[in-house]
């Protein structure tokens, strides 16, 4: 029993892509940035983590009408080019799904595509391509929000209140410092630091934090 064949998806129109022959290999990349600060004094700078970027799939399709009825392949070439193309409804290209079996599912739109014609019959016809294609993954923004749990542009995090807690207590969970309960305080506006509603949800805001209406830094 032959391998299954890779499938790309438009989930616009749900029109499928199969590929002729599966890919021989494929790529997959991942990286994230980091900010360097020069600090005078030390050997090196630190670096703090700024964002993580999107995981792409890179691989080749080969594309080949030369054994099927010597036909020109371009046509087949368009149907993945077409892929970059605005949708008019959705006003965007659209949202793709790989699939190659059980193995690899990847939501996903399609980036970059590179054309190489490889075969051509005698009138100049080209009967068979290459099309090395670079995918980016796909979430949605709803969803990534909750996966990472930030809920503010400030990347603060949600705490939510059970019995007997104090902003000291928390404070000393989340900051490892029970003294640093003023900044949770002015993030959510409490007057009562000892005072506070089971099943609240608190903003906990990372450290250091400047008062928005002050100013202050409070470490």
């Amino acid at each position: 029993m032959g391998l299954e064949k890779a499938t790309i998806t438009n989930t616009f129109t749900h029109d499928d892509v199969t590929v002729m022959f599966n890919p021989e290999e494929y790529t997959f990349n991942k990286d994230v940035n980091f900010a360097q600060a020069q600090v005078p004094g030390l050997s090196s700078p630190l670096i703090q983590f700024v964002n993580g970027n999107l995981r792409t799939l890179e691989l080749e399709l080969l594309l080949d009408t030369y054994n099927a009825d010597h036909g020109d392949v371009r046509p087949l070439v368009e149907r993945v080019t077409g892929l970059m193309e605005v949708d008019p409804e959705h006003h965007a290209p659209p949202i793709l799904l790989f699939t190659w079996g059980e193995s690899l599912s990847f939501s996903c739109v399609l980036a970059r595509a590179t054309q190489r014609f490889v075969m051509f019959l005698s009138d100049g016809t080209p009967v068979r391509a290459r099309v090395q294609v670079t995918f980016n993954e796909y979430k949605n923004a709803e969803l990534e929000a909750k996966e990472v749990k930030r809920e503010t542009a400030d990347y603060s995090k949600v705490h939510e209140v059970v019995e007997g807690e104090t902003l000291a207590s928390i404070a000393g969970r989340v900051y490892s410092d029970p003294r640093a309960w003023r900044p949770i305080a002015l993030r959510n506006r409490i007057d009562d630091p000892r005072s506070l509603t089971v099943g609240a949800r608190l903003l906990i805001p990372p450290l250091p934090f400047r008062d928005p209406e002050t100013g202050t830094v409070h470490a």
